[in-house]
């Protein structure tokens, strides 16, 4: 359990804030991180970079058989995520009626619980993300 306890810890700056790289020779931005551009190879120069939250929908699906430990939350929406800046991600669509989602609606970041660690564990939250509102 500690050890979980510590790994999760640790991720908290990548599940909070869409924390990713950026390479600063060719300027292409990846989430989740990575210590090397494929790009530039070893000539890259990597440094940390914070994406903005916001992107549209690039791909969905409707989870109706969803994995043991998450059937409180069918129906569910999957989706990939084209974030403005580039890099695409996957991640649930919240706050919204699986029939208003569309490919190409804009959604932006929240938060939200994922799962509590049984009775008295560790809450887990993570990036969610939910349709704009206009």
């Amino acid at each position: 359990m500690a050890k979980g306890i510590a790994l999760h810890w640790r991720l908290i700056p990548r599940r909070y804030t869409l924390l990713g790289t950026e390479c600063r020779s060719c300027g292409e931005k990846f989430f989740p991180p990575r210590q090397l551009c494929p790009n530039c190879r070893r000539g890259a120069k990597i440094k940390e970079f914070k994406f903005s939250g916001n992107g549209e929908i690039y791909s969905y699906t409707i989870v109706h058989s969803p994995p043991k430990g998450f059937e409180f939350m069918k129906p569910y929406v999957l989706a990939v995520i084209k974030l403005d800046e580039g890099p695409l991600l996957t991640a649930q669509i919240v706050d919204s009626k699986p029939e208003d989602i569309e490919i190409g609606r804009k959604v932006e970041m929240v938060f939200r619980k994922v799962i509590a660690d049984g009775d008295s564990g560790i809450i887990r939250y993570a990036y969610k993300f939910r349709v704009k509102r206009e």
